[in-house]
């Protein structure tokens, strides 16, 4: 009986721990839809060039504190930048468990910047890129680098 409930509380601990884990996104976060792919693969879809880069303010943070990650678009097709003042999509987005998780979305127009403020509310080394999923004008690219942060 001993064991039973040694083994009962070994598989609650854990329980907790994954809820705990899994707590540093919203709930309704859900994963991109779209496979990664580089700012290159404009030519293969015949839609304009873009890349997508950003900078946060800081690299480490306390736990609940705002940081910004500014950033923008840039149309790398010339040809692409006829005046048209569409908005685009960009998608911050974090690194979990080897999936790319949504986190947050605005819009900015091509060649043009953004900026979100993030905060997180629990302890841990987060990474995150920027995406821009493809659209009618433009095809899909993220940010080159990972950008790393430190929340405690």
């Amino acid at each position: 009986m001993t064991r039973t409930l040694l083994s009962t509380r070994r598989t609650l601990s854990a329980l907790v721990i994954g809820i705990a884990v899994a707590g540093l996104v919203p709930a309704l976060a859900a994963p991109a839809t779209a496979a990664p792919v580089s700012a290159s693969a404009g030519a293969e879809t015949g839609k304009g060039k873009v890349k997508v880069d950003g900078k946060l303010g800081k690299d480490h943070v306390k736990v609940n504190e705002k940081v910004d990650l500014k950033g923008n678009l840039k149309v790398l097709d010339a040809a692409r930048t006829d005046g048209t003042q569409t908005l685009e999509t960009v998608i911050v987005q974090q690194l979990q468990a080897g999936v790319w998780v949504n986190l947050a979305d605005t819009t900015c127009r091509p060649n043009g910047g953004f900026s979100f403020s993030l905060s997180f509310s629990l302890s841990a080394t987060i990474s995150l890129r920027l995406y821009h999923p493809e659209t009618t004008l433009y095809a899909a690219a993220y940010s080159s680098s990972t950008l790393t942060l430190r929340v405690g």
